[in-house]
């Protein structure tokens, strides 16, 4: 079992920056790929940037590369995004995922944290 818990998010205006972090804990050795995923309201769950632990390969959605990077501190178990120049339609809670990497990327992960909100006004 692996827990995860999302934080950092808040409100922002358009071209700002958030940095979300997510911890984990439990088994974390179960956790060979982390990934972060959005859900605005009305719309399906959004695959945003996933990483492997091992050797910290990184991958991201189109429509967010160049603008937010996904890092991780395996000392601490901690996921972070760093989220820059943001837009006001990715409004979203964002969560964190934990699995197989194969898992992670298809959004099927067994573990996932309960979120954190992120609004961008305009």
């Amino acid at each position: 079992q692996v827990m995860l818990a999302e934080s950092g998010g808040g409100s922002v205006q358009s071209g700002g920056s958030l940095r979300l972090s997510c911890a984990a804990s439990g088994s974390t050795w179960l956790s060979y790929c982390m990934g972060w995923f959005r859900q605005a309201p009305g719309k399906e769950r959004e695959w945003v940037a996933t990483i492997t632990r091992r050797n910290e390969n990184a991958q991201y959605a189109e429509s967010v590369t160049g603008r937010f990077t996904i890092s991780q501190d395996n000392d601490n178990n901690t996921l972070y995004l760093q989220m820059n120049s943001l837009k006001p339609e990715e409004t979203a809670k964002y969560y964190c995922a934990a699995d197989y990497c194969y898992r992670v990327v298809a959004g099927t992960s067994q573990y996932w944290g309960q979120g954190t909100q992120v609004t961008v006004s305009s």
